[in-house]
């Protein structure tokens, strides 16, 4: 691997974002980044909660640099926030108007720096960064516990753009654009949507998009082939309204298990592929996989599995310093790709029988009627021999007894819950993940009792 990467390894002319139809170059993209890196405070960290994906890879490129890290949480809660400023007092803080307009009247900190495009002409320093140099600190979402922090070393992160675009056909010629549903400091949106238009042929629109009228305006504001980057949760709203979308060279889904039933829907009402990206907050993406095709995972070019003597996997990623442990389990397939067979701590044991809470949630999804929901383990499953699980569900036409008896059906008897509990909605963050603290939330609402 070579000692330095540049900022961006593209042509000056090239587009790599849409702000609507207008087109920003990568030109203009360097003015703005040495306009924005001028005022910038000489601290270690900088923690970016920009909405707008241009104003947050200006950040992240004024911040590197500079040689400071950037501190990517898609948790941008007051709550969140302070408690990742206790943990790295020396940094400071870039919004922009659209964060602050969609915080539900959270405001940034006194000394927060506004991020604007204010760069002039089109050009300006493309630096060579050190591969070895961490460039971003990204946060683990808190779906199973506490969010926990992972380094990212600059050459990794280029190494794994180049790899998925290489993997999903984004290596030109001519210019990708690609239109988001989900946050840029989460790390699937941060790879695809803002790493990529630095080392791939690639164009991001700026966004936010929230609601399916905003996605298919998206789309049709921006030039083909298209791809839209997107999650199981925002699928399944977007073909629930029915929006009309422009031809789209391809989907493609993270964050959560994509079940085949929903890939498949997808795929005939948008006649397009839906692509899978297997990855983690720890390690980036890895692999891919056409949902419909199958459950075999095929790995990126360069990427290695590697299974130790107690049975454990670990993740070799170009540019990282070491391997990183997999926090699934998976079962490894003679051509180099693998099968997962359940999330470490996503695996119950009840009665001696053993399965993953994502799958039962699968099966919980197909229950008619059934919007969402949710399997929970209670705390001491492990210990207490008469603790099972229970289901949250979001079924406003369907009675508790109703989706049991719809699981009876699917389910093995020990792994049945022992209630069902309706609510309105669950409490979801951005990219459709339940996090620990949420899930405890819960437990305060009326349970309906399943019989």
């Amino acid at each position: 691997m070579p000692d330095t990467f540049p900022l961006t390894d593209r042509a000056s002319g090239d587009i790599m974002f849409y702000r609507g139809a207008e087109a920003i170059t990568v030109g203009r993209f360097l003015a703005d980044v040495a306009a924005l890196a001028s005022r910038l405070p000489q601290r270690a960290y900088a923690l970016n909660l920009c909405l707008d994906r241009y104003h947050a890879l200006l950040g992240l490129a004024a911040a590197v640099s500079r040689s400071h890290v950037m501190l990517l949480s898609a948790d941008r809660t007051e709550r969140r926030v302070d408690e990742i400023a206790a943990g790295y007092p020396d940094l400071y803080v870039l919004t922009d108007a659209d964060a602050v307009a969609h915080a539900s009247g959270w405001q940034p900190p006194a000394d927060a720096l506004f991020v604007t495009a204010e760069g002039q002409g089109e050009g300006g320093p493309n630096p060579e960064i050190p591969a070895a140099r961490v460039a971003i600190i990204g946060f683990t979402s808190g779906s199973t516990g506490e969010p926990a922090a992972h380094p990212k070393p600059w050459g990794a992160l280029v190494g794994a753009t180049r790899a998925a675009a290489a993997r999903f056909g984004l290596t030109g010629p001519g210019t990708t654009t690609l239109v988001a549903t989900v946050p840029p400091q989460h790390m699937y949106g941060f790879e695809t949507t803002m790493a990529m238009p630095l080392h791939a042929a690639t164009a991001s629109h700026t966004g936010p998009h929230f609601y399916p009228v905003e996605i298919a305006e998206a789309l049709r504001e921006v030039p083909a082939p298209r791809v839209l980057v997107t999650t199981p949760l925002q699928m399944r709203a977007l073909l629930g309204s029915r929006e009309a979308l422009p031809p789209l060279m391809s989907v493609i889904s993270a964050t959560a298990p994509l079940a085949p039933e929903l890939a498949n829907e997808a795929e005939q009402a948008w006649k397009t592929p839906v692509l899978e990206i297997y990855g983690a907050t720890e390690i980036g993406s890895i692999a891919s996989r056409r949902t419909t095709a199958g459950d075999a995972w095929t790995l990126y070019d360069g990427i290695v599995l590697e299974r130790d003597a107690e049975e454990n996997v670990h993740v070799g990623v170009p540019g990282m310093p070491e391997l990183v442990p997999l926090a699934d389990a998976v079962a490894f397939l003679p051509d180099g790709g693998f099968r997962l067979l359940g999330r470490r701590t996503d695996m119950v044991k009840l009665g001696g029988k053993r399965a993953s809470l994502s799958s039962l949630n699968r099966l919980l999804m197909q229950v008619e009627g059934v919007e969402d929901g949710v399997f929970v383990a209670p705390e001491d499953l492990d210990s207490n021999p008469a603790a099972r699980l229970m289901v949250y569900a979001v079924a406003p036409q369907r009675s508790a007894g109703e989706i049991l008896s719809a699981l009876r059906r699917q389910v093995e008897p020990v792994f049945l819950p022992r209630r069902v509990v309706l609510v309105p909605s669950l409490p979801r963050n951005e990219i459709g993940k339940l996090t620990r603290q949420a899930l405890a939330t819960l437990g305060r609402q009326p349970a309906q009792d399943a019989g």
